[in-house]
């Protein structure tokens, strides 16, 4: 890693889980969500280093085959009430108190398998260049939502129920994704929170952005992995492209 001015990205990842066991350690098409994280992250042209969080031996083993450094997360961070913020400043202090100066922070979420290292490119570069503090996997999305209230009763959240117009006559609206965020290390420690400053979209394919939290989404993603697996990393340009923000920043 570079001494300044360099770009980490950290992968929490604690070994319990509720929804699926182990799951961190599920394969999707032969490779572990920990390793797709990290395998990602390593292929992004702007990351200088990838941090894995963990509690867990398999995990920290897993990852450091794949090659990532491993930070031992402690049991209190590792609960279900801890915050993945809480993972990513225990990390930040402990390589800070290595002595490495940390500019920006690629948070990723090995929960999603499909994480395109050209996006974590030009979103790290959204934020280096100063377009945008913190920038957020998102994906298009159409639907009309509901609560339902106190009463029981159904009401319309993002639309007017009374008014159903047409997909292309909506103004778009965008979901996120959980894939991966991008931020500035200072500003994170002053706000404590990924969300800071001005805070833009990196719009992502819509077909990959699955975020694993029970055994029907890892069957959807490892049905869909043949269809979507990226391009190996020699694959890739030498140099990620700027992307505009959606609402016309540079």
């Amino acid at each position: 890693m570079r001494s300044t001015r360099s770009v980490v990205a950290v992968v929490p990842a604690r070994a319990g889980s509720k929804g699926i066991p182990g799951k961190n350690l599920r394969a999707v098409a032969g490779r572990s969500l920990v390793r797709r994280a990290v395998e990602s992250a390593l292929a992004a042209v702007t990351i200088d280093a990838v941090v894995v969080s963990t509690d867990g031996d398999a995990i920290a083993a897993e990852a450091r085959d794949a090659g990532a450094r491993v930070v031992r997360r402690p049991a209190d961070l590792a609960g279900d009430e801890a915050s993945s913020e809480s993972a990513l400043l225990h990390v930040l202090d402990e390589l800070t108190a290595a002595g490495e100066e940390l500019e920006v922070v690629v948070f990723l979420q090995a929960t999603s398998p499909f994480i395109d290292p050209a996006d974590l490119d030009a979103a790290v570069a959204r934020v280096r260049d100063g377009h945008a503090d913190s920038v957020f996997a998102a994906a298009p999305s159409h639907a009309f939502l509901w609560r339902i209230g106190d009463d029981g009763a159904a009401r319309a959240v993002n639309h007017d129920a009374a008014v159903r117009p047409r997909r292309q006559d909506r103004e778009p609206e965008y979901r996120e994704t959980g894939a991966f965020y991008v931020f500035r290390t200072d500003a994170f420690r002053q706000h404590r929170h990924r969300f800071h400053g001005r805070v833009e979209l990196a719009l992502v394919d819509a077909r990959g952005a699955i975020d694993i939290d029970d055994a029907s989404d890892l069957a959807l993603a490892s049905a869909l992995a043949p269809r979507l697996e990226q391009p190996t990393p020699d694959q890739r340009p030498a140099a990620a492209p700027h992307v505009p923000a959606l609402n016309g920043a540079p």
